[in-house]
This record gives structure tokens, C-alpha cells and sequence, in this order.
């Protein structure tokens, strides 16, 4: 573990100053200079004391500048160049997939936002998906469909929830084909805020193939984190987005199901259908 001190700490507190403020991403070899330290030792200590690297700190604050720069610049292009991503592709492939909901909103429990959703059936019982104008914020299992808006409520207290029509159809139906095939790609964007040690567990499961089973030790490792095993299974039970970020494919350290926030016969049923269709 690198030593943290109070002038290191100041030294990457400055860092992190430089990415906010400067207009394009500064490199880590930058960085490390500025800090008078080696690009190695530079990272290493960023991480301990941010939580997440360099680079995804700037990227989350280039997605953040983009999302702000929307509701003031005159046109798209504007905001995407003000945010520093230098390309409309870059740009949208960088924000498309971010854990989004600014954390004012989610401290606030949604408070203003409407949420919009829809609920459809699949070979898990009933599904609800919600979404906010930025992107899916839920994906919840149920037994019956009369449930499932509460689920969402709860998670999301002080925000307007509302049935959506039409124009929520393709959506759910991307995601009901994406439970039923796991392995295909999802070009969906998604709106959930977690801190950053969840978000870290939740990139961390998404990259957990179809059909494969990880430990909590597995993800705590992974993470660079071996320690904070607890830590790591409280972040799955926060996980919003069901079968998205596929907490179902952990387990406990001797191979047995632990629980699941959905029930764990759906996350048996999860685990043996994605091994049946390994085996096609």
C-alpha cells in the first residue's frame, strides 16, 4: 500500500485540480511530473487516495462537464468540444455507458426528476425498467406486475414516477432480449449514481463473463481492494440494475448461492440459463 501523508494527499488534491480545470485530459506522465513523482508511483497513490485512477477521474469529470455544458451551450458540438473530448463519438461513447445520476439528485432521492417506466414479462417472472431523461436509472424482478413501481419508488422516494407509452417499447424490449442473451452487446445509456468503491464492484462485475462465477474475495481482489470483502457484497446489494450489472454471477468462496436481492431461485434460474447457453 503507498504511504499516504498529508502533503501526498495535497499533492494529488492539486492533481485533481489540474484535471477539472485544464480543457483537454492531461496524461499521466503530466501529472506525475507536476507532482514531482514517477508516473508509477503517481498512479499508484492516486488511486489510493481518490478511489478510482487518474484517467477514469477525468473521464467522469469530462462526462460531467458534457452533461452541464448541455443545458448551456448553444449546440451540441459546443458542449462536447467545452468538455474537452475533441469528437462527437468520443464524446457520446464516454457518457453513454456512465454511471450518470449527478450525486446531488441521488442524495436528494430523485427529488423533481420524473421517472418514467415500463414492465414486461420474461422467463424471470415480471420486469420493470425506469429511466430518467439521461438513461436507465432501475431494472427490477418481481412476482407480479402490480408490485414493481413500488420497488422503484422506494429506491427513488421524492421522485415523480409515471407509466411511460410507446416510446419506452424498443427499450424494454433491448433489455428483455439482453436477459434472455446476456452475451450480446447492449447499447443502452444508464443513469445510477453509486460512490466510487460501488462503481468500482459494479465495472468490475460487468466484466464477468456470461456463464462464469466470481467470489466476493474474487471482486475484492480485483479491485484492489483484497480486504473489503463485506464491502464488496453491500455494493452488489445496491446494484440497481439488475442482470446490467450481473451481481447474480457471485457467489460465495466455496461455490454455494449467497443471496441476491431479487431472490435466489431467480439467481439460480440466471446462472443456469447463461450455462445452458454456453453449452448451445
Amino acid at each position: 500500500m503507498v504511504k499516504n501523508t498529508k502533503a501526498s494527499v495535497a499533492l494529488i488534491v492539486q492533481a485533481c485540480r489540474h484535471i477539472e480545470q485544464a480543457e483537454t485530459a492531461p496524461t499521466l506522465e503530466q501529472l506525475a511530473a507536476s507532482a514531482n513523482l514517477s508516473p508509477w508511483y503517481f498512479h499508484r497513490l492516486f488511486k489510493e487516495v481518490v478511489g478510482v485512477t487518474p484517467k477514469q477521474y477525468a473521464t467522469r469529470h469530462q462526462t460531467q462537464r458534457f452533461h452541464a455544458s448541455l443545458n448551456s451551450e448553444s449546440t451540441v458540438t459546443e458542449a462536447i468540444y467545452n468538455a474537452g473530448f475533441g469528437s462527437s463519438s468520443r464524446a457520446y461513447d464516454k457518457s453513454r455507458d456512465r454511471l450518470a445520476m449527478t450525486p446531488s439528485d441521488y442524495r436528494k432521492a430523485a427529488e423533481g426528476l420524473t421517472i418514467r417506466y415500463a414492465i414486461a414479462s420474461c422467463f424471470l417472472g415480471w420486469v420493470i425498467v425506469a429511466v430518467t431523461d439521461r438513461g436507465i436509472c432501475a431494472i427490477e424482478f418481481g412476482d407480479n406486475p402490480e408490485s414493481l413501481p413500488a420497488l422503484v419508488q422506494a429506491r427513488f422516494s421524492k421522485a415523480h414516477l409515471r407509466e411511460g407509452g410507446a416510446e419506452l417499447s424498443s427499450l424494454i424490449e433491448s433489455v428483455i432480449s439482453f436477459i434472455e442473451v446476456p452475451g450480446s452487446a447492449i447499447e443502452l445509456p444508464l443513469d445510477i449514481q453509486g460512490t466510487a468503491f460501488q462503481e468500482r464492484v459494479w465495472n468490475a462485475l460487468r466484466s464477468v463473463p456470461p456463464g462464469s462465477k466470481v467470489s466476493y474475495t474474487d471482486i475484492a481482489c480485483q479491485i484492489g481492494s483484497p480486504k473489503a470483502v463485506r464491502a464488496v457484497a453491500q455494493a452488489c446489494a445496491a446494484n440497481k440494475l439488475a442482470v446490467i450489472v450481473p451481481c447474480h454471477r457471485v457467489v460465495r468462496s466455496d461455490g454455494q448461492l449467497s443471496g441476491y436481492r431479487w431472490g435466489v431461485e431467480r439467481k439460480r434460474l440466471l446462472l443456469q440459463h447463461e450455462s445452458e447457453l454456453l453449452e448451445e
